[in-house]
């Protein structure tokens, strides 16, 4: 019982430095945003959450990393559109990113971990972004198509929204995820050495 206390500790710690992790790195990377928005880098803690403590863990910390960009002054621009749009939006994509890439690392994990952390690192961008562009569509097409216009362009709300709302930076998340999944790996083997979670 001592043991299962004991590993139970070491999770909430592990928790709470990754939740730490996640609330530094919004804040460096309202610095870096080659598009509209800034980009995210909390993605890898979250997966690193997710593969080592759950989906539960990596919805958490996921739902963590929406509230930091609920906060974010560039999100107010939505806010000020659709308060509840915003919030669902916002809530729901961080958190099912963080869910479904835990989930995905634990499928895949029983065949090669280092292909789990590969695929974790793909969906949880592509989760990410794919449900703010559905919120987009649903809560946000009128706004997105108006600040398309005010930059000069011209399309339908689909093109608008990836263009002026997602462009480069989906590509320079997932790319990032995609290098880091060999660190990815690292992390998890090192995590469970300290948890004491080895198979």
């Amino acid at each position: 019982m001592n043991n299962e206390n004991s590993v139970k500790t070491r999770k909430l710690v592990l928790l709470a430095i990754l939740t730490a992790i996640i609330v530094v790195l919004q804040v460096i990377t309202q610095f870096i945003k080659p598009g509209f928005f800034p980009i995210t880098l909390s993605l890898t803690p979250i997966i690193v959450g997710a593969a080592l403590c759950g989906a539960g863990a990596g919805a958490f910390l996921g739902f963590v990393f929406s509230v930091m960009v609920l906060l974010d002054p560039v999100t107010g621009a939505f806010l000020a559109v659709s308060v509840p749009g915003t919030v669902v939006t916002v809530l729901l994509k961080g958190t099912l990113a963080g869910l479904v890439s835990g989930l995905v690392y634990r499928l895949v994990e029983k065949k090669n971990e280092y292909v789990a952390a590969l695929c974790a690192g793909i969906v949880s961008p592509l989760v990410n972004t794919g449900v703010f562009f559905l919120g987009c569509l649903v809560f946000f097409a009128d706004y997105c198509v108006q600040v398309g216009e005010s930059v000069g362009l011209s399309g339908n709300v689909f093109y608008m929204i990836a263009t002026v709302f997602i462009g480069a930076n989906f590509f320079i998340e997932l790319a990032v995820n995609v290098v880091l999944s060999g660190v990815i790996v690292m992390l998890v083997k090192n995590g469970r050495k300290i948890l004491r979670l080895e198979k």
